[in-house]
């Protein structure tokens, strides 16, 4: 068991500096919505498919491939690192050449929206940045040193907020105008301080080179890098780009839909930029699960163990399914609160409703996921999630013009849907799965209904917890809304709790 320690603290670690980042993220979000409006926010969402795309060509397969060879052979890994360096930035700097040089066309004819040509440039020079902080990253996981990797993503974190704060203090002392660049400025300072920081704690260990000497055979480690990275590259660029078509449309489908051009950029940074990291905040502790996951399930097929793996795939649909559901009750009894207390902004409270119901099948799918790929089914889990993302185009394309918005937020909840459907269908095929409908399902639904019951008995009948639990009487105040969802939560767990003890 003492060869599992490494991943269990790392799998803690990282979980822990997830939440911070993420709280530190989410209230930046708050900041820029409030500093360069919704519109402002939508824009600087859509430039984000080139991004995706260029972090799927130079860096994230080539980090996965890094941290695997790593652990496979510590010895080499400060080898596979210089020579992943080396191709990540020969494919990374042409990359940023193209992007700031073609800006206005990628703008015009990519991203159909010519205003975010002048954000391009700024994006494409953190794209350098970009691959040295996933090689380095890659190559510290690979060692199971997950405290550089998760340091660097404070440092990253802090220094874009810091330094977007001082551009507005300085913009607002000159009385410069801001715009939505300086997000862009923060992403860019942000990834160069990760990445120094990353080269930094290299630098500072036993070897300070960075890319091979002329003594070192360069070809016996290029060989099983592209060999494992090529086919990575080819299933993140699809999915990238898939995802990139979905962002590109789905501010132009609005256009078709009735609305002007700025409502359409507006509706779209209030739902990307301000409802879904609501929605998607939870899911670090999903993310986190799936995690531990994909090593237990691997080890258990290695040693034949079926009972084992049916019994990881009913815990982890159980609690999936356990948190789904209470996220169900937080975001559809306070997401107005949510969206008025954060973001002054009632679209975004009733997107966060709306979106909540897609918690279940979110994290059911991230779980499910993770133990397919446990089992070696990586080629399921790439058509699955293509599956997913097609079913969501056919819907931006065809449902948009026709139905707003509400039709995007309605193919969301259906593509996670199904994808969650085929990754249960996908592992009832390889092991026996008990669908856990009652303790699942039934359950924690009855322990919600009746906290939520509870949460309005009490509005009714306390004056004092009236003053509390009303959104009227502190309708902007955080306190507020955290104490009725922290008192929902008690509620929910505590039963939860009862009811298991009982069985």
């Amino acid at each position: 068991m003492r060869r599992f320690h490494p991943l269990i603290t790392g799998t803690l670690l990282l979980t822990a500096v997830g939440f911070f980042c993420r709280i530190l993220g989410f209230f930046y979000r708050i900041f820029l919505s409030r500093t360069i409006g919704a519109e402002g926010l939508g824009l600087y969402q859509m430039i984000f498919p080139i991004h995706g795309i260029a972090f799927a060509l130079c860096a994230g397969p080539i980090q996965t491939s890094l941290s695997r060879l790593t652990a496979a052979s510590p010895e080499k890994g400060r080898a596979f690192l210089r020579v992943s360096l080396a191709l990540s930035l020969s494919i990374a700097l042409p990359l940023t050449s193209l992007i700031y040089t073609f800006a206005d066309f990628l703008a015009a004819r990519v991203l159909l929206a010519p205003e975010c040509a002048p954000l391009l440039p700024a994006l494409a020079l953190s794209i350098p940045f970009c691959a040295i902080h996933a090689c380095c990253c890659g190559y510290y996981y690979g060692l199971k040193k997950t405290a550089v990797p998760a340091f660097s993503q404070v440092v990253e974190q802090c220094i874009r907020i810091f330094s977007v704060l001082l551009i507005v203090h300085v913009c607002r002392t000159n009385r410069i105008p801001i715009t939505v660049l300086l997000a862009v400025w923060g992403l860019l300072i942000g990834e160069a301080a990760s990445a120094v920081f990353c080269l930094l704690v290299y630098g500072c260990s036993k070897s300070v080179a960075i890319l091979p000497n002329a003594n070192t055979p360069i070809t016996p480690l290029l060989l099983p890098l592209l060999t494992m990275a090529l086919p990575l590259m080819a299933n993140r660029l699809t999915l990238s780009f898939l995802q990139s078509l979905e962002a590109i449309f789905v501010p132009n489908q609005l256009l078709l839909s009735g609305l002007s051009r700025v409502e359409a950029v507006s509706i779209y940074g209030v739902l990307t930029g301000m409802a879904l990291p609501f929605v998607l905040f939870p899911s670090a502790i999903t993310n986190s699960l799936a995690v531990v996951l994909l090593p237990a399930v691997s080890e258990a097929q290695a040693q034949n163990q079926p009972d084992e793996i049916e019994r990881t795939i009913s815990m982890a649909l159980r609690y999936s399914l356990y948190m789904g559901i209470l996220c169900v009750g937080l975001f559809t009894r306070f997401g107005p609160a949510l969206g008025e207390t954060f973001y002054h902004n009632a679209d975004a409270g009733r997107f966060i409703q709306i979106l909540a119901w897609l918690c279940p099948f979110l994290y059911l799918s991230t779980t499910m996921g993770s133990i397919l790929n446990g089992l070696g089914k990586t080629g399921t889990v790439f058509l699955h999630h293509t599956i997913s993302m097609l079913l969501t185009l056919f819907l931006v394309l065809f449902a948009i013009p026709r139905w707003g918005i509400f039709a995007y937020l309605a193919a969301l909840l259906i593509s996670e849907l199904v994808l969650a459907f085929l990754h249960i269908h996908a592992l009832a095929c390889e092991v026996p799965i008990r669908l856990p409908l009652g303790q699942g399902i039934v359950k924690p639904v009855f322990c919600l209904l009746t906290a939520l019951g509870i949460l309005q008995g009490l509005e009714r009948s306390n004056h004092l917890l009236h003053t509390l639990f009303t959104f009227e009487t502190l309708p902007h105040l955080f306190p507020s809304v955290l104490f009725q969802a922290g008192g929902l939560c008690l509620l929910y767990a505590g039963g939860l709790l009862l009811l298991h003890r009982k069985i």
